[in-house]
């Protein structure tokens, strides 16, 4: 988690190879805390991490793809929303 005066503004979870999630309170995006804790994740996870994003999450889709994840695979909605996603993977050492 990352706090600002003991407020919660961002959260990064990981199991084993994957992302499961990565928060960032809109109120603090562009000021590099999501790109700080996906640091820490490719620090923890150096051999590569995969995750999942929504196709429609184009933010997120850009920011990803900015640091060093490619997309590998996109689904038509094969998950618990119902919605369209996309996987993606970093290669450790490349990013």
């Amino acid at each position: 988690m990352a706090e600002v005066d003991t407020e919660v503004i961002a959260m990064m979870s990981i199991r084993d190879c994957w992302l499961d999630q990565l928060y960032v309170e809109p109120r603090q995006f562009g000021r590099g805390t999501g790109t700080r804790l996906l640091a820490l994740a490719k620090h923890l996870q150096p051999e590569g991490l995969d995750l999942w994003t929504f196709q429609s999450n184009v933010r997120a889709r850009h920011f990803y793809e900015a640091n060093g994840f490619r997309s590998v695979e996109e689904t038509s909605g094969d998950n618990e929303e119902g919605e369209p996603d996309v996987h993606y993977r970093w290669v450790g050492g490349s990013g």
